[in-house]
């Protein structure tokens, strides 16, 4: 039940903070690194989940652009 109990609390810590990342993500990031995304406020709702979901890979990708840029 312990193996339960920490694969539960795993989960639970991925899904936090990709909530809190996908929240920045689609308020700031995404009219950062896409320029045809600004405004398109209707369409943030549709990749959240992915966000969430991908978390790692988005934050990666995202800050490799902005470092490109600097």
């Amino acid at each position: 039940m312990e193996t339960a109990a920490f694969i539960v609390e795993a989960v639970k810590i991925y899904g936090m903070i990709g909530i809190a990342v996908a929240a920045v993500f689609l308020l700031v990031g995404i009219d950062r690194i896409d320029a045809s995304a600004r405004g398109t406020y209707m369409f943030r709702p549709l990749i959240a989940f992915g966000v969430v979901v991908l978390w790692p890979f988005v934050l990666l990708r995202w800050l490799q652009l902005e470092r490109k840029k600097a």
